[in-house]
């Protein structure tokens, strides 16, 4: 007995060391244990995974803003944006740089490598400022700065706040103060942007002609406010047993409060702001408004952490909202415009109902075949187990709920019970030998643990190839063929552990030969299909060359389908949601753009499948007045019965009927690519240092694609080239400007404080910081002849030659120089009169030794109405036009793609100029040149 026993202590020891399934199959209840708590762990991850509509990603990228009120576009472009790009581009790993320079805004964007950290790429954009400083004018009213963006974050919900008493001024200081602040500290939300509306301020409204006549200049006025509106630090008094702290009332809130500020203070006479302006309440910016279903309105767009679990967010989001309502008047209505989440559970939902039922149908299909309950449980429990230890696993890779990683798994659940039945196969085979059920298990994992293993690594090294995918489409695949590998590795685990160890302790016997109707009914059935197979096998083996003819020509076939088989990077989904941009003529008022926006908004309204619309026009989240965009929101899918693209359709073909005002729109997508905005999703770049080039090869370029639009399959074709907005140039006249003592920062001073809403002070509450902005009367500020109303100080006084020279026009007169005496201005007669001091009529004025005289600026410029950009872009550091399009339905990008370029070739444009795809057809060309080469890679593997 000894010897037996030392025998088979030896056989099991030796067994033991040559299967790993061994330590399992003797201990039972270990294993039991491990399988519950491999469960468990896997459900509690499963509850903290996040939830997107597909896997979470974050494009390094970085947003630098400018502003300088009142600078023209092509004065942004030369001023800020170059001096900034020629920084920035400086930065190491920086892929591309674009910048969009408007009225008195510049905004760039710089994208990193897809590996480069947005902390690190943070600093050195900060670096970059601060480099750049010295290089910017000095008049900046804030210094740039920059945000991390995700030009792949889509809005995960949109917001309107409206109200029917409260003016949108105050409706929008609400939103800015509370409603952004406190939507902004919820967890995974990422940033909260107010459009629409315009923060209050103080609006200074000069009278030219009343400046001039008493002679002051806007510059007086300007300086008086700015002393007059103080708030620094006083200081304190610390005596022997008390402490007293300085305060004041230097600083200026109400209209009412400026309109005693002394301008000037001559001879007991006293002119007071009151005399010359009018001060008034009003906003920041008066171009801005939104609307919200034609009610105005302030609209907040939220967009979401990379890995926040959005319905989550959106979840905490609603909370919050029901607590704001206490902190906000009761008359500001909050209205949810879109919430992303809402098609997010949907989707989830299904994949989970899609992954419920596959699992039920492979259990279906094991029974069916092993016709075993002992057997079926063994293979079955490899399912639950596995998608437990996949969810684990994917928590520590920090993936998340998505409809790639749920179709992942429902894909590995035909994966996961392989491995067990085979083992489970080779079981019941040693059984049917004569084994006993624990040795039969035994040798049955030996024999086929290698098996089992080989498969497995056969199938993630299918796999593999996807990691090594470049580009966006690289990374979320990624996250796709990871789980799918977590999957089969612990399938695999499970079914050399588990498996064997149900087998080993629960397996009574082997099949019985009394067979029931129903097993012989299946056993017929899988004779007759391995009948089938063997004589089709037969045929095949019989006619060996015709088979690799058969198979050389499937090659050839599939090659050929996959060349001509439309290629896209994702397909369309239906959010419910879409983005719209509208676009007048480059000339149009912003009174105009509004009409036309309200009219375009009505008709949206109108259409059966909308439920709701938000729109906003104005320089607030738009980069002209002639442009515009529009948020549509759309019925569920059971009730609009229209899938979002035809409704894109439909409303295309209905705002054709506004005249002279286009609307492009696009069905929201959760993968955007570029960090130019555009009005339709594909891009093509034309850059060039040449800018003649540019503008006179642009036109020509878009007439040829919109000739092609039709036959390629674009829609929506337009550009982001301003080029007919009207401009006054004041072109000065120098020496004329010489002999009457005025000098060009005068001019340009004089012009900034009348047109540009300058803003020259600033006053503190509580809660935020306003603006006091100058500005003349808007009387004068209607066409350009209003120019001749501009007055212009005069550093001295001219002589009397020089004035007469001026006034003759003989520039090529050499008058004398300025004089020390001070003269008086007389608007409404032209001339200039002599004097130290004079008081009477408006006229006259009054002037003292040290004031400075006001010289119309007709006098030393002249007035030419041309026609100039809009905005000005920029690719890296030159000059740069997109050409932005739509595809049709069922058209993909490569065919697409091809077109456009064959149409640019025929043109044979000049080296000079530079074409390229930007955005998200770059993207996908990027990953299709490199896909033949994973798939043959695949193969290999």
């Amino acid at each position: 007995m000894e010897i037996r026993s030392a025998l088979r202590r030896i056989r099991d020891t030796s067994a033991a060391a040559m299967n790993f399934s061994y330590p399992f199959i003797r201990r039972p209840v270990g294993t039991t244990l491990l399988a519950i708590g491999l469960f468990l762990v896997g459900c509690v991850a499963y509850s903290f995974l996040p939830v997107a509509s597909l896997p979470s990603f974050e494009l390094p990228t970085v947003r630098v803003s400018a502003s300088r009120p009142g600078a023209d576009p092509a004065t942004m472009a030369a001023t800020v944006a170059a001096p900034l790009e020629r920084r920035l581009g400086e930065i190491a790993g920086v892929t591309e740089i674009t910048s969009v320079s408007s009225l008195g805004a510049s905004s760039i964007t710089i994208q990193f490598d897809l590996g480069r950290s947005i902390d690190g790429a943070g600093r050195d954009v900060q670096a970059a400022l601060n480099a750049a400083a010295t290089d910017l004018p000095s008049d900046l009213p804030t210094l740039p700065t920059f945000r991390k963006v995700n030009p792949a974050a889509f809005p995960i919900f949109i917001l309107a706040l409206t109200s029917s008493t409260i003016p949108a001024a105050e409706v929008y200081n609400i939103a800015d103060t509370v409603v952004v602040q406190r939507l902004s500290q919820i967890d995974g939300v990422a940033e909260v942007a107010a459009t629409g509306a315009e923060q209050p301020a103080v609006r200074v409204q000069l009278n030219p002609v009343a400046l001039a006549s008493i002679g002051l200049s806007m510059e007086d006025v300007r300086n008086a406010i700015v002393n007059a509106n103080a708030a620094g630090p006083l200081g304190v008094f610390d005596g022997p047993g008390q402490a007293v702290t300085l305060g004041s009332n230097g600083q200026l809130w109400d209209p009412v409060d400026f309109n005693p500020i002394v301008v000037k203070s001559t001879n007991g006479t006293v002119v007071r702001l009151t005399d010359v302006a009018s001060v008034k309440r009003g906003v920041r910016n008066n171009f801005s408004a939104a609307w919200f279903n034609r009610q105005p309105a302030v609209l907040l767009t939220v967009t979401r952490q990379a890995n926040s679990n959005i319905i989550e967010t959106v979840d905490r989001l609603r909370e919050v909202l029901d607590d704001l309502k206490n902190w906000i008047p009761a008359d500001i209505h909050i209205s949810v415009l879109s919430d992303r989440s809402q098609t997010i559970r949907a989707s989830v939902r299904d994949m989970q109902i899609t992954l419920a039922i596959i699992v039920v149908l492979v259990m279906g299909v094991v029974l069916v075949f092993l016709r075993r309950t002992t057997p079926t449980l063994a293979a079955g429990i490899t399912v639950p187990l596995s998608l437990a230890g996949t969810c684990a696993l994917m928590w520590l890779a920090g993936f998340s709920i998505d409809n790639l990683s749920l179709m992942a798994l429902a894909v590995s659940v035909g994966f996961v019970v392989d491995d067990a039945i085979v083992m489970i196969e080779n079981v019941f085979r040693n059984l049917e030998a004569g084994s006993s059920p624990l040795r039969a298990t035994i040798e049955g994992a030996k024999q086929i643990g290698f098996t089992v293993v080989s498969i497995s690594v056969s199938l993630v090294a299918a796999f593999i190839p996807l990691l090594f995918m470049s580009g966006i489409i690289g990374r979320l695949f990624r996250e796709f063929s990871v789980t799918l590998a977590f999957a089969i590795l612990v399938s695999t685990v499970v079914s050399i552990s588990v498996t064997p160890m149900i087998c080993a302790h629960f397996v009574r016997a082997p099949p019985s030969p009394n067979a029931t109707r129903f097993d012989r009914l299946v056993e017929g059935v899988l004779r007759w299909m391995v009948t089938g197979y063997d004589k089709s096998l037969a045929v095949v083996l019989r006619h060996r060359a015709l088979t690799l003819i058969v198979w050389a020509a499937t090659i050839a076939l599939t090659a050929n389908l996959y060349y001509k088989v439309p290629k896209s990077d994702f397909p369309a989904d239906d959010t419910g949601l879409i983005f719209g941009s509208t676009e007048a003529a480059t000339d149009v008022s912003y009174g105009t753009m509004r009409r036309l926006q309200l009219q375009a908004a009505d008709i949206v309204m109108a259409d059966p499948a909308v439920a709701g619309i938000g729109s906003f026009v104005g320089t607030s989240g738009n980069a002209t007045v002639n442009q515009g965009r529009i948020f549509i929101s759309l019925k569920p899918l059971a009730e609009r019965k229209l899938e979002t693209g035809l409704v894109v359709e439909r409303l295309r073909n209905e705002l054709k009927a506004i005249p002279g005002f286009n609307v492009f729109m696009i069905a929201t997508r959760d993968v955007r690519v570029g960090g130019r905005p555009s009005k339709a999703q594909y891009q093509f770049t034309l850059w060039s240092p040449d800018v003649e080039d540019l503008q006179h090869w642009t036109p020509l370029v878009l007439q040829r694609v919109r000739a092609i639009a039709d036959r390629a399959g674009l829609t929506d074709v337009t550009t982001d080239r301003e080029q007919g907005g009207l401009e006054a140039d004041v072109v000065i006249d120098r020496a004329a400007a010489s002999r009457l003592c005025v000098a060009v920062q005068d001019i340009d001073n004089a012009l900034n404080d009348a047109f540009a809403q300058r803003q020259i002070s600033t006053y503190y509450t509580q809660r935020n910081q306003y603006r006091v902005v100058l500005e003349i009367d808007p009387a004068f500020q209607r066409d350009p002849i209003d120019l001749d109303r501009v007055y212009v100080q005069a550093s001295a006084a001219p002589r009397p030659a020089a004035i007469a020279a001026t006034s003759a026009a003989s520039a090529s007169t050499a008058a004398p120089g300025c004089a020390g005496t001070v003269l008086s201005s007389a608007p409404a007669s032209g001339s200039l009169t002599a004097g130290n001091s004079v008081s009477g009529s408006t006229n006259t004025g009054v002037v003292s030794g040290a004031a400075l005289n006001q010289v119309p600026l007709s006098a030393v410029a002249r007035f030419e109405r041309s026609a100039a950009p809009l905005v000005v872009n920029h690719q890296g550091q030159f000059p740069a036009v997109t050409i932005t399009y739509n595809l049709k339905p069922n058209v993909g990008i490569e065919q697409a793609s091809a077109a456009l370029v064959q149409a640019v070739n025929d043109l044979h444009m000049p080296d000079t100029i530079h074409a390229e795809f930007a955005g998200d057809v770059k993207a996908f060309a990027a990953t299709v040149s490199a896909q033949p080469w994973l798939i043959l890679a695949a193969l290999i593997a």
